[in-house]
């Protein structure tokens, strides 16, 4: 190290010798002065030397200090350090045992506590969605907030807590044996809100103006229905909301609007004949011409009938009835035998028949054809109904229970046309049959009648 140190003295006056001769070579005129002056630059060199040691044995002693403190502080961050993690594992065993004398002290307490807990998250979701909250707001918000203190294990339930638990509990199976009245906003069809007076029965229902109304505890608000069911149902709220005294019958849903949502989304009658497509318009037309041609069909027989019961009564033969028709063939072929006479009458009674049995073919077709158009509306929509499968899988079973409904319209709507239309069937051809025997029955009597002359 010395030897480096005195390598290095050397080699710096070499070079400062160097650079004083070569920046005072044009300034010497002879020797004596370039000697002098060396020996002048040696003698500041060796000053300014020294001055370097020195400052750098001052900067030496400074990193020692430096190294030193940040030794020190360091000691002691790990001295802190074990300080703190012997305090941590203190502090585990302390809170092991206060957690165990803790838990032997509460004993029962405990599971009571639990109790409360699962009760007061139960009937915050009940509240939540019974229709008392309409009227009672915020009762739900207290039952999450005990719950969720329950849940801590730092924070006990206090007497009041459960009573108050009680309490709501007792106020919800009193509510529900009420109907109450109360003013609220209302948000009818269309998005407007108007105060009415809405009628809360039990934890049920909530009607206003003979409507049903929904309780959307999100938002807190009442609503309308955007479709109301049935009328049967609607009637008997109109007439509990009017009612003062007394007891009235009323159309409860005892799920609180499960089964008026069911209700309320099963189609009616109209729906359900669309949901039939062409095939079920074809079938109400078709229907439709039977019962147009039956109501004919009727009217005429039964002024047919009434004619030819006059002429019955009367010996005078008529042209405005078949009878009378018939009877005038014995009048226009006075003296012919009787064979032939029935011939004549026979002719007769054949050109009166299509008069009376008209249209009635067709209504017969018309019983037959209706259910099997009813039958292709359902092989057509079944086929819809596998190509939407075949899309769409199997995942949703409403798809597949939706296109099998609507296919089955159309054999409903097949059969509502034919059953009635076969009754209509038989019902007039029985009276165009009856008819036919009247004039049969007569004729027989003219030839008879004509027989015995001649015999």
């Amino acid at each position: 190290m010395k030897f480096l140190q005195q390598f290095t003295k050397h080699a710096i006056f070499a070079t400062t010798l160097a650079l004083t001769a070569s920046a005072h070579a044009e300034q010497a005129l002879d020797l004596d002065s370039l000697l002098k002056t060396l020996e002048q630059g040696q003698t500041a060199q060796t000053a300014q030397n020294k001055q370097r040691e020195a400052d750098f044995k001052a900067q030496q002693n400074n990193q020692i200090q430096m190294l030193n403190t940040l030794t020190a502080e360091r000691n002691q961050a790990l001295a802190k350090s074990e300080r703190l993690e012997t305090n941590f594992e203190e502090n585990e065993i302390k809170l092991a045992n206060l957690s165990d004398t803790l838990s032997k002290r509460m004993g029962t307490l405990k599971e009571l506590f639990g109790v409360l807990q699962q009760v007061a998250g139960d009937s915050s979701n009940k509240f939540a969605t019974s229709v008392v909250s309409a009227e009672i707001k915020g009762r739900d918000d207290y039952m999450t907030e005990l719950a969720k203190k329950m849940g801590s294990t730092s924070r006990l339930a206090s007497i009041e807590d459960i009573e108050k638990v009680w309490f709501e509990m007792q106020r919800e199976m009193t509510e529900q044996g009420k109907v109450s009245r109360f003013n609220t906003e209302v948000i009818v069809a269309g998005g407007a809100k108007q105060n009415k007076e809405v009628l809360r029965v039990g934890a049920f229902n909530l009607i206003a103006d003979g409507k049903y109304l929904t309780y959307n505890n999100d938002t807190q608000t009442i609503s309308e229905l955007t479709r109301q069911p049935a009328s049967r149902f609607t009637s008997t709220a109109g007439e509990l909301q009017d009612a003062k005294t007394g007891s009235v019958d009323f159309a409860l849903d005892p799920t609180g609007g499960s089964i008026l949502g069911l209700l309320v989304q099963a189609p009616n009658t109209e729906e359900q004949v669309h949901q039939g497509g062409a095939v079920g318009y074809v079938i109400l037309g078709v229907g439709l011409l039977a019962l147009l041609i039956a109501i004919e069909r009727f009217i005429s027989l039964m002024l047919m009938g009434s004619k030819i019961n006059r002429q019955l009564k009367d010996s005078v033969a008529r042209d405005d009835n078949p009878l009378g028709r018939v009877m005038k063939v014995k009048e226009q072929y006075p003296d012919v035998a009787y064979d032939t006479l029935e011939l004549k009458l026979s002719e007769a009674i054949l050109r009166e028949m299509p008069k009376i049995t008209r249209n009635l073919t067709l209504i017969k077709i018309i019983s037959v054809v209706a259910p099997l158009l009813g039958l292709l509306g359902t092989v057509t929509g079944m086929i819809n109904t596998f190509q939407a499968i075949t899309l769409f899988g199997t995942g949703d079973p409403k798809l597949m229970a939706g296109g099998i409904s609507q296919a089955l319209v159309t054999t409903v709507l097949g059969l509502v046309v034919a059953i009635p239309t076969v009754f209509l069937y038989t019902l007039l051809n029985t009276r165009s049959r009856n008819l036919l025997l009247i004039l049969q029955e007569q004729s027989a009597g003219i030839i008879a009648e004509r027989s015995e002359k001649g015999a």
